[in-house]
């Protein structure tokens, strides 16, 4: 018995038939007696314990049966004889030790199936981050108690007891059993008492100036009790003021319960008191009968961002889950819809001139156009390509993946959709070329349930618990798609916003982007070394990828953000007074890199990530349709130095950028992951590299500059007149390296002011 190499080995401790079987012994240091069954004579059956040693607690075990063999206590007694004797055998334990639901339910097919798994909150983050390694792929959900986090994996049973075996952290394992469809199948009455019970763990925090999701939707309704706290009468409006306010087809009170509290789901399960810092509000710019007229759906969405801004300044995070086919095919190309919704993110439409953060859902799919196999190729065909205006550049576009894989035992059919990949519900782009990459992120969006012949079919187990607008008729519903990823989009970004208010919109925008990565699944469908054309189908499908909340907000010792926000004037008269106006200025920042630390990293791989974001003002006539650099009123690039490449050289070549040709770049072996053809598109570009740490030490100045856009015509008077913002995100991550980053990097600020150059 060894467990040398490991965490450590789970033991399943047998008692000897017919006797008590004495625990105290099994849970002391470096010993945790994880469970413990008591003898049942009837059946013949010892008592059982579960214990998990750690090499020292294996060896302390040992000690403790030696001594009892080789040492006398002077009163005669044994050493250790209560424990001891209570043994009738130590082997290594299976995971049927570890299960905590009736024995009949122990999955006994040899394929994939969900697992509850419960974990030591001390340990939790490591088993999440390296299960999936291991063939175990980790569900989004979460509960949390005291002591535990409970999540779901769906994994087969050999891959489930290497993960266990190799990374511990496994308290217990169980039978998934609530999902969305128990709560929304109560009656009337059980709904409330859950209401209840969740309304007595939440506090809505009162806060002078709190964020605000701004439901551009159907209305809200407040009857809910758990929405009234968080959404004033006052602040429910329309567009059309013959509307009323109500919602009376319930879709905006789904979203306003998603946007509050997430998926109800583990929120209803988890003991643990919930805090609100945000609140609702709404603004209906969709008739409760018949529909906007398509010249109308710009307008009506202007007219519900200035009813919402009638009270007064606030920072709003702006969500839009209505899209529309009329606009199809666009591929890529902005329509009028889209067009206005860069105007209003731009601050250059609307009652009140100001840049907003605002969210779009990508629309969703047709289900009778999916057979029962390979959805994928279905959702990758142009017919399915992202609704407009999602295709807009300056909002946040979000489309939907799932982690929802499990049905109620017994029920028949099988999800769709895998663990970790593509909803079914979301559209992708069609396009690849020069308009910007859409969606930006994904979202959980459901799943849909295959049950006999085609279509596939969407089924509550599969979808979002949230609030139900006929309260108190119903207290709960279930939702999915992409509306539903983009309510929880909206919360998780306000929740980034009340944590830093003093940022701007781009910069919030840039933050809650960059933080997305493609989890496992998703990487699945890229080649073993893939070259930066290959990432293509990515980016179309799954935009950056799933948020990580925590990494948008961490600057810890071994990974940190450097947040920049400022001003350019992007484009000047020229002096010889040719056609077009000239390139005006850069930024030029001397990025306070922790020389010192990287250096001593070596040949440590180091990730710089670069997020650039600005909101372009845009000019949609029809020959700007088919060019990035006749849409958008000015677009910025960065660059950095190379590593032999100091200040002048680097300064004289940015210098040098001229207008870039219309079509695809041709990207430079510069070690950038995506390349120009991925990062120079839109009004929000992303790109990282990976390289020796002391390669990045030499690598510490970084551009902002313009390149062509419909202010550089001539056209546009006095272009040194118009100023734009943008906001740089710089990410170092020096991945498990114990180099202490931040201390030095926040010695460098303290030192110094960030360098600015013009051309």
């Amino acid at each position: 018995m060894s467990a040398a190499s490991l965490p450590g080995v789970y033991l399943e401790v047998e008692g000897r038939a017919g006797e008590p079987m004495v625990t105290t012994g099994l849970n002391a240091s470096d010993l945790t007696l994880l469970r413990s069954e008591p003898p049942r004579p009837a059946a013949n059956q010892p008592g059982r314990a579960t214990v998990f040693a750690t090499e020292d607690g294996v060896a302390k075990l040992r000690r403790k049966v030696e001594d009892f063999a080789a040492k006398d206590r002077k009163s005669g007694r044994p050493y250790n004889a209560d424990l001891i004797q209570s043994i009738g055998a130590i082997v290594e334990a299976g995971l049927r030790a570890l299960w905590r639901s009736p024995p009949q339910r122990f999955p006994d097919q040899n394929g994939a199936v969900p697992w509850e798994v419960w974990l030591d909150k001390t340990q939790a983050e490591s088993f999440i981050a390296d299960a999936p390694e291991l063939g175990v792929a980790i569900g989004g959900d979460r509960l949390e108690f005291p002591e535990d986090l409970v999540v779901i994996a769906t994994a087969t049973r050999d891959a489930l007891a290497l993960a266990v075996r190799r990374l511990a952290g496994v308290r217990a394992l169980a039978a998934p059993t609530v999902t969305a469809d128990y709560f929304d199948a109560m009656d009337p009455d059980e709904q409330a008492e859950w209401v209840d019970s969740l309304l007595g763990r939440t506090t809505y925090e009162a806060i002078d100036d709190p964020n605000y999701v701004t439901l551009l939707d159907r209305g809200v309704s407040r009857s809910h009790p758990l929405i009234e706290p968080a959404l004033a009468a006052a602040d429910r409006h329309a567009a059309n003021p013959a509307w009323g306010i109500e919602d009376i087809i319930g879709h905006g009170t789904q979203l306003g319960g998603l946007s509050l509290f997430g998926d109800l789901t583990p929120a209803l399960q988890s003991m643990l008191p919930i805090q609100l810092r945000h609140r609702l509000e709404s603004a209906k710019i969709i008739p409760d009968a018949g529909h906007n007229p398509h010249h109308l759906l710009g307008a009506m969405t202007r007219a519900g961002v200035n009813a919402a801004e009638t009270a007064g300044v606030r920072r709003r995070t702006f969500a839009l889950a209505s899209t529309t086919e009329d606009d199809s095919p666009h591929d890529g190309a902005p329509t009028s819809w889209s067009s206005e919704l860069d105007q209003l993110t731009a601050g250059v439409s609307g009652n009140v001139a100001t840049p907003r953060l605002l969210l779009v859902s990508a629309g969703n799919s047709d289900q009778n156009r999916f057979g029962n196999n390979d959805y994928l190729a279905a959702s990758d065909h142009p017919d399915n390509e992202v609704e407009s205006p999602a295709q807009a550049w300056n909002p946040i576009c979000i489309g939907a993946y799932t982690e929802k894989d499990v049905l109620p035992g017994g029920e028949p059919g099988t999800p769709l959709a895998v663990v970790g990949d593509l909803a079914p519900s979301s559209r992708t782009a069609s396009w690849s070329s020069h308009w910007p990459i859409k969606p930006d992120v994904v979202m959980e969006g459901g799943n849909w349930v295959v049950n006999g012949p085609p279509p596939p079919m969407k089924h509550s187990a599969l979808s979002l618990l949230t609030t139900d607008h006929r309260y108190p008729l119903r207290a709960f519903t279930t939702v999915g798609e992409t509306s539903a990823a983009t309510a929880l989009a909206a919360r998780a970004i306000t929740e980034l916003w009340s944590d830093y208010p003093e940022l701007w919109p781009e910069a919030i925008r840039a933050l809650f982007v960059s933080s997305a990565r493609w989890n496992a699944q998703m990487r699945s469908h890229l080649p073993v070394n893939p070259g930066k054309g290959h990432y293509g189908p990515l980016f179309k499908r799954y935009g950056y990828g799933v948020p990580d909340m925590e990494r948008a907000r961490r600057s810890a010792s071994n990974a940190l953000t450097l947040i920049v926000q400022d001003w350019i004037t992007p484009y000047r008269e020229s002096d010889s007074g040719g056609a077009d106006h000239v390139h005006n200025e850069m930024r030029l920042f001397e990025l306070p890199w922790p020389v010192e630390a990287l250096r001593a990293l070596i040949a440590h791989p180091v990730t710089l990530r670069v997020a650039l974001s600005t909101f372009i003002a845009p000019n949609p006539s029809e020959p700007a349709r088919g060019s990035k650099f006749r849409y958008a009123s000015h677009n910025l690039r960065f660059k950095l130095n190379r590593p032999n490449e100091d200040r002048a050289a680097f300064i004289a070549r940015i210098s040098k950028v001229e207008e870039e040709p219309e079509g695809p770049a041709i990207d430079e072996n510069d070690g950038w992951t995506f390349g120009r053809n991925r990062r120079d598109v839109g009004s929000l570009q992303i790109d990282e590299l990976t390289c020796p740490a002391s390669d990045l030490a030499r690598r510490n100045l970084l551009a902002v500059h313009p390149v062509a856009g419909w202010w550089k015509t001539r056209a546009i008077p006095d272009p040194n007149e118009r100023s734009v913002r943008f906001a740089l995100i710089v990410e170092i991550d020096a991945s498990e390296s114990n180099a202490e980053l931040y201390a030095e990097v926040q010695a460098a600020i303290e030192a110094s002011n960030v360098a600015q150059a013009a051309v």
